[in-house]
């Protein structure tokens, strides 16, 4: 399987460039902001629309494989991420540091994870179950290490906390109180819905780096920044496939439970890190905050593709 370019990545980096060359200003940029927290709560809900009942149940049994994929997302992530932090002193800067970190603390992604799971051959049932659940544990947990962890740089409180579940958490459980109701429209228009949830993902994109290139903050970036920040975020993909593989073989995973496992616990959530990033760091600051998570999403949807494809030749 050879790897190809992801239209979607392509659109991110576009949407970067143009939103850091030609930002919306003033009450525009106002309006926009509005309109991505409508977009990624409609995004949430739609996840919980389409995540199957019978598959929810089906998957609950593996509950071993999915304590080793939250154990490797909120435990093993956020120790890797303290460590990469160091290198703030001489290699990164503080801002990319501090999204180094964050973008350890942010739950798994649903689609991309299912996708690869089911090429390679692996326990699908398990991996949906296990990637929402790290999604919507995420809600929780993810502002409450970013509290323990980065005290100092983000603004934690019981008000950003209920932004997020009410951004997030809510319109994703009306999803899938609705499925039963709206679950076969979901499933026949699933190829255009699947456009609107990159669309909003793509403004939350535009909106972020608008917010930046209004604060004058990539006069503070040179071209080695921008190089060490995706090395660094190479390195941690390369460190969890090892940890996760690893893990796997310790605890005696059957190969269809290792699948799920390795990409669970290697993928990390554009779609529920940008709403997060948006509200714990307020202001323009997120823009740099946020572009470790976008080089590391775009590392592992490319290399996601060539292991799950390598996986699918050798399956038994």
């Amino acid at each position: 399987m050879r790897p190809r370019l992801d239209p979607f990545i392509v659109a991110l980096l576009v949407t970067a460039i143009v939103a850091s060359f030609v930002p919306v200003t003033g009450s525009g940029l106002d309006v926009l902001k509005n309109v991505s927290l409508v977009a990624i709560g409609l995004l949430f809900f739609l996840y919980g629309a389409r995540l199957s009942t019978a598959e929810t149940i089906a998957g609950l049994k593996y509950w071993r494989l999915h304590a080793a994929i939250l154990s490797t997302t909120f435990v093993a992530f956020p120790l890797l991420g303290l460590g990469a932090h160091l290198l703030e002193h001489g290699v990164l800067t503080p801002g990319l540091a501090d999204g180094v970190l964050l973008l350890c603390l942010v739950p798994s992604t649903v689609q991309s994870c299912v996708v690869y799971t089911r090429i390679a051959r692996g326990n699908v049932a398990g991996a949906v179950v296990s990637a929402s659940l790290s999604n919507l544990v995420g809600v929780f947990l993810t502002p409450a290490l970013v509290a323990l962890l980065m005290t100092s740089d983000a603004h934690v409180d019981a008000g950003a906390v209920t932004r997020i579940v009410l951004q997030l958490f809510v319109p994703f459980v009306l999803g899938q109180m609705l499925r039963p109701v709206i679950g076969g429209f979901i499933a026949r228009h699933d190829n255009r819905l699947i456009l609107f949830d990159r669309s909003s993902i793509l403004l939350v994109v535009f909106v972020a780096f608008s917010e930046g290139a209004e604060a004058h903050i990539w006069s503070t970036l040179k071209v080695w920044d921008v190089f060490a920040v995706v090395v660094v975020c190479a390195g941690l993909l390369t460190i969890a496939m090892g940890w996760t593989v690893l893990l796997g073989r310790l605890l005696g995973f059957a190969r269809a439970d290792r699948i799920p496992l390795l990409f669970c616990g290697c993928n990390k959530s554009l779609a529920s890190g940008l709403p997060i990033a948006s509200v714990l760091f307020a202001g323009p600051d997120v823009a740099l905050i946020v572009l470790p998570l976008m080089f590391y999403h775009q590392l592992q949807i490319i290399t996601g593709a060539v292991v799950a494809g390598r996986l699918a030749r050798t399956a038994p």
